[in-house]
């Protein structure tokens, strides 16, 4: 359902730390030119953790509009409360997404049963495309691939973003659950490995600031044209690691600034990027071959 280069859309903000609504246009209309292949709205990356639920929906909204149906979008709907989730989700099916990316309860460490029950039952409640979303490193939980197979199941449970840049897991996750559940990575550095292996694409940082090339590059690993595949990502490879300097999103939301699409505003506790690490992503869009200030 789901394929190719999917951004993990950052979301621009003013100074006083307001949704900068004209760089979200802006943004948009520039992965629309680039062919990015979907938009992934209030992620991680967008910082839905510092919003509330009345603004979570409005850029959903947005964004969805903005699209005017052009591309998939896929608005994130994950909590740690099984009912704000769920209330997430109708949200978003109202507003009309064409699918829900559910992260793994965060926190409070269910076991896999727990987690089980908190995605089978939103999917019961709620008639749209759902996407899970396993990032241990952020969650402090691992959705094992048995507890992904349970869950492939059902019909309203369409695929995973799967964090862990495991290609073994990867692998376990595809034999599993088959080629009809959309097995998606979350890891731009493996991202390629993990297409050419059976996964039907990436759920990308990298793709805010390098659009054209992630897009070609997901492209060409879907078409299992390694040589191409692996020189497109040599080009955006150095940003695969450098925007992870410090916690995502904040080298990402500094690039993107640089190259004027909205400020460098984030809210709290996420501040800007650290001026020690102001070369080393400069020199990793350079290699990417894209102009900043």
């Amino acid at each position: 359902m789901f394929q190719g280069s999917m951004v993990a859309l950052a979301t621009p903000m003013t100074p006083s730390g307001d949704v900068d609504k004209s760089a979200l246009e802006a943004l948009v209309g520039f992965h629309l030119d680039n062919n990015t292949d979907a938009i992934v709205a209030m992620g991680t990356t967008g910082e839905s953790a510092t919003f509330s639920h009345k603004e979570h929906r409005e850029v959903v909204k947005m964004i969805i509009a903005l699209v005017d149906s052009k591309i998939p979008v896929i608005a994130g709907t994950g909590s740690n409360s099984t009912a704000e989730a769920l209330a997430l989700t109708q949200a978003a099916k109202i507003d009309g997404a064409d699918a829900v990316l559910l992260v793994s309860p965060y926190y409070n460490k269910p076991p896999q049963e727990g987690l089980y029950q908190h995605h089978k039952s939103i999917a019961d409640k709620v008639d749209i495309p759902q996407i899970l979303y396993n990032v241990p490193g952020r969650t402090a939980i691992d959705m094992l691939p048995e507890t992904v197979e349970r869950l492939s199941k059902h019909e309203n449970i369409v695929g995973i973003k799967e964090a862990t840049g495991d290609l073994g897991r990867a692998k376990d996750i595809l034999d599993r659950c088959g080629k009809d559940f959309d097995l998606i990575t979350g890891d731009d550095a493996t991202a390629m490995e993990f297409i050419l292996l059976g996964g039907v694409g990436d759920i990308s940082v990298t793709a805010n600031v390098a659009p054209a090339l992630m897009h070609q590059m997901c492209q060409a690993a879907l078409e299992g044209d390694r040589e191409l595949a692996e020189k497109l990502n040599a080009k955006v490879d150095m940003l695969h690691s450098k925007l992870f300097v410090e916690s995502n999103p904040i080298p990402v939301k500094w690039l993107l600034h640089k190259m004027g699409y909205g400020s460098n505003a984030m809210r709290l506790p996420l501040v800007p990027l650290a001026e020690d690490y102001h070369q080393d992503v400069t020199m990793a869009a350079t290699a990417a071959e894209i102009n900043i200030d």
